[in-house]
């Protein structure tokens, strides 16, 4: 009833179709009670950190920021599931409220199995985004490694430097030592070498006293280092944790936003075969090639190599029939005439359609009404081959009006219906006249079962249908 009246929502649409699309809601994070290391960090922790934790964080954070990108721009696909079908696309609403609940049940398995096919799509866009992931850890655990090598590359230069210097310090001595007893000054010497090895004394002390002061300074500060480091390290953990998990719900909901956004390409609707395109015109068959439409272009515009730029003009536009009357059954010449009935209703087509822009709302409009005039042609071919079941003896038609002819024995009653229609079939009700030949069925009892008959997709069969089952069936 609700999707009769137009008050269905998208979602609810797809649910009657049988097509399920759940949205994942985001999960969050908390940092687990046994995070915290009890043990102070080691040198070689302090390395990880500095060359393996710090920089995996900072990628994760961009990935993680990314994908909070797009998902705030997602979102707004995923309300689409709250409004109207009819705000989101009335032509879809108009062509599957007319569905029988097969076509409808068909609609549904080709929509899952489009879904299907975006849902892997999805997932393998997902894997691609790991893969780049992964490959920017690999990067910066690379340009890390380097880092390092070339550091400890530094250190060691700096120790080969340390030890040529404590082996030419140690060379010196050694000559200055041999050479001394050879010197005119020796004795001399060996006076300043007793008060010099006094004040030596003195200043070992002093300097032992000042290296156990710097020492002690020195552990203060490393200690201050260590805590900071420690505690810093702690808080890089808990927000790598739950940047990964952050990072996984935001890939789950990428995932289900990406189906949704493709959803709303699958509501299209067409009715016609392109036969022609050229740089002078385009050619397009309707209904089996019974119409054609030939459309006129303008001059092509700068810089438009294949005449589709969509503000290129169109000089004119011109519908043609090309169906036989004299061959073509009854009810197929009806079909045509009602479509050049609307045709012909929309006044100059070439104002409404100046330019390529509005050519496919043109091709559409048409498409919606050849599409139901079609089902109307097949519902009076099913009353020409089957009426007798119904207790139709005749089915004819007249212009744009068919005549059908009951008789009933069980009712005592025979009478001839004729019903106008219009290229708005079966979107309105039917103008209607009775008349009687035998019984007492007339405009009356007819009125009142066309009026209990709801618009929509088979409407005269099922006109036809409520006749036979309300007043032919017993003597009234």
């Amino acid at each position: 009833q609700k999707f009769q009246s137009g008050v269905i929502t998208v979602g609810e649409f797809l649910t009657l179709l049988q097509v399920h699309i759940p949205i994942q809601k985001p999960r969050h994070s908390h940092v687990p009670a046994n995070c915290a290391v009890s043990t102070p960090p080691t040198p070689e922790d302090l390395l990880y950190s500095q060359y393996i934790y710090r920089p995996k964080l900072r990628i994760y954070e961009e990935d993680c920021q990314a994908l909070s990108q797009m998902i705030d721009e997602l979102k707004l696909y995923a309300d689409v599931q709250d409004q109207l079908l009819v705000n989101v696309n009335k032509s879809l609403w108009e062509v599957m409220r007319t569905c029988s609940d097969e076509e409808l049940k068909s609609f549904g398995a080709e929509l899952n199995k489009m879904k299907s096919y975006f849902v892997k799509e999805s997932k393998i866009l997902a894997h691609n985004e790991k893969a780049a992931l992964y490959s920017k850890l690999l990067q910066s655990a690379q340009e890390q490694h380097g880092k390092l090598q070339s550091r400890m590359e530094k250190l060691d230069e700096l120790i080969k430097e340390a030890e040529s210097c404590l082996v030419a310090l140690e060379d010196e001595q050694v000559r200055a030592v041999f050479a001394a007893p050879f010197s005119h000054s020796f004795f001399p010497f060996l006076l300043e070498f007793k008060s010099l090895k006094a004040q030596e004394e003195d200043l070992q002390r002093v300097g032992v006293f000042l290296t156990d002061a710097l020492h002690l300074m020195w552990l203060a500060y490393l200690c201050r280092e260590l805590s900071d480091l420690e505690a810093e390290n702690e808080q890089m953990l808990a927000q790598m944790k739950q940047l990964q998990e952050e990072e996984k719900s935001c890939q789950e909901l990428l995932e289900t936003y990406e189906v949704m956004v493709f959803f709303p390409l699958l509501f299209s609707f067409t009715e016609w075969e392109i036969t022609e395109w050229s740089e002078q015109q385009a050619v397009f068959n309707f209904l089996y090639d019974a119409i054609e439409l030939t459309i006129v272009f303008g001059p092509p515009l700068d810089g438009d190599d294949f005449g589709e730029d969509p503000s290129r003009q169109i000089v004119s536009l011109n519908f043609e029939s090309l169906l036989d009357e004299e061959k073509a059954p009854p009810s197929s010449s009806l079909v045509q005439r009602l479509i050049f009935q609307f045709i012909e209703s929309q006044g100059c087509w070439q104002e409404k359609c100046p330019t390529l822009y509005y050519l496919p709302q043109v091709l559409h409009d048409v498409s919606l009404v050849v599409s139901r005039c079609k089902i109307l042609g097949e519902e009076i071919e099913f009353l020409e081959r089957w009426g007798g079941k119904f207790n139709l003896l005749k089915t004819e038609v007249d212009d744009t009006k068919v005549k059908l002819l009951f008789s009933a024995s069980a009712a005592f009653a025979k009478f001839e219906l004729t019903l106008s229609l219009s290229a708005d079939y079966p979107s309105a009700s039917l103008p209607f006249t009775v008349q009687k030949q035998i019984g007492n069925i007339g405009e009356e009892e007819i009125s009142a079962v066309l009026s209990s008959v709801p618009i929509g997709y088979h409407y005269l069969r099922r006109i036809v249908s409520l006749i036979h089952q309300n007043l032919l069936q017993a003597p009234r």
